[in-house]
């Protein structure tokens, strides 16, 4: 059996359009601001994506996802996970785990950790773990301009 480590990382800023919500891990935060991004924006989805594709060996979320495709407006961020981990499954990996941690202000993180564990899991079919941390007031994130997520992912492949 051989173990890859794949590392995935997503940044977005809040958008100023009250409509937009912030979805996070599939999960919709209510009353907080959404991120700026040509699918719904789901940053933790697209740190996943890229952590598993890279540790696969094939390539990030742009080479399949790419923000310039029209057909990918306003997508639904969990199905291109989705994809993904066929993609990689189709390429004779299976994803182990995925360890996620959100860089953020706000929203508080740690009331919807669990609900958001469990979706990301049973998309990827294997356990993922959210954590949080704050960036203490430093930077843009620090500013509360927006978020930033850090995954990584861990496949094996039988060969």
């Amino acid at each position: 059996m051989t173990l890859r480590v794949g590392l995935g990382f997503d940044v977005h800023r809040f958008s100023d359009d009250p409509q937009r919500p912030l979805i996070l891990a599939g999960i919709v935060f209510p009353g907080e601001p959404g991120l700026i991004g040509h699918s719904d924006a789901d940053l933790v989805s697209h740190a996943c994506t890229d952590a598993i594709l890279g540790a696969s060996g094939l390539g990030d979320i742009g080479t399949f996802f790419p923000d310039d495709d029209e057909s990918l407006a306003g997508a639904n961020s969990l199905d291109l996970l989705a994809e993904a981990v066929g993609r990689v499954s189709e390429a004779g990996f299976q994803v182990i785990n995925v360890d996620c941690v959100i860089v953020a202000e706000k929203p508080k993180i740690n009331p919807r950790r669990l609900e958001m564990q469990a979706r990301l899991s049973q998309v990827v079919g294997a356990s993922v773990t959210v954590k949080a941390s704050r960036a203490e007031g430093l930077g843009a994130i620090g500013r509360v301009e927006g978020m930033a997520c850090w995954a990584t992912a861990l496949v094996a492949s039988s060969s």
